[in-house]
Parts: structure tokens; sequence; C-alpha cells
């Protein structure tokens, strides 16, 4: 497997058009400070472990946030399979193999296509189309999706630097 590629990452506007535009600009932001962050290792370095026994490693990151995106998915009416944890609701972190590094790298790119279009067209207040005892809007989503990759690019950040020194945005 060759090392991933830094990805392009545009900054994020000071003056947004509007709050969809600020939520649309800073969710993309974190997802390509992700791969940033995994940019340039080879598959074995992707797979190294914070501390063990702790499986928290960056293509496990990676498999997680290719999960999480399935927050988005439902607004298609995507109530897909688990794609990494059907066996275990860990497996996303517990099952990272170098072997399948690139294989798992698409299927997050695939999963972050599926959430830019499952909510294309769909306003902010829009409420996740499923009975529930707790009616969530396409807002929260956002808001819960740029916390979920603020707090594990945090986590990504420390394993890059335990990888290689590496450190930064």
């Amino acid at each position: 497997m060759p090392p991933w590629t830094v990805p392009e990452r545009s900054k994020t506007p000071r003056v947004p058009a509007g709050e969809r535009s600020a939520l649309e600009s800073w969710l993309e932001y974190h997802r390509a400070t992700l791969l940033i962050k995994c940019a340039g290792l080879t598959a074995e370095q992707l797979v190294t472990r914070s501390c063990p026994p702790s499986p928290l490693s960056l293509l496990g990151l990676v498999r997680h946030m290719a999960e999480v995106e399935s927050w988005f998915h439902v607004f298609a009416g995507d109530r897909g399979d688990p794609l990494f944890c059907s066996d275990s609701p860990d497996a996303d972190f517990e099952d990272a193999d170098p072997r399948r590094a690139d294989r798992d790298l698409a299927i997050y790119q695939a999963s972050v296509e599926r959430s830019r279009a499952a909510v294309a067209g769909f306003s902010l207040d829009e409420l996740i189309p499923e009975p529930s005892s707790k009616p969530t809007s396409l807002r929260w989503v956002f808001q819960h999706m740029i916390e979920e990759y603020a707090r594990h690019n945090g986590h990504a950040d420390l394993l890059r630097e335990r990888i290689d020194g590496t450190t930064g945005d």
C-alpha cells in the first residue's frame, strides 16, 4: 500500500454565507483534517495503537467515522447494515488490519459521499425520518458530527505524534 496522500482542506469562512454554510464548511474541514493526520503513513503505522490495551489507532478512527457518518444516511432512508461493527460494537477499532487500509479508506470516502448526497436539499430543521421518542434535527446531526470529528481529530493528533512526531492542525 502506498502512503495515503494529503487531501485538499479549505479554510472555514470567517463570515459564512449562512448557518448551513458554516456547518458544512466546519464539517468538511474536520473530515479533511482526519485524513491529513493519516497522510504519508504506511499501513502498519496506520494501525499503531495509542497505548495497549486500547485498540485506538488512526485506521480505527477512519473506520469509526465511516460508521458515524450514518447519522446523515438516514435522511435518504438508508438504514443499512453496519460497515465494520456487525460482530462487535467496537470492531471498527479492534479489527483494523493494515492489509485492508486502502479498502477501509475507500469505504470511508464512500460513506462521506453518501452523507453529502443524503442531506442535500434538506432543511436544517428537518427531523430524522423515523419514529423516535427523541426527535433529532439535521442541524443537531451537523453539530454532533462536527463535535465527533473534533474530538477524534484530537486523538488523531496524539496518535500521529506518537508514530512519527508530526504535530499540527
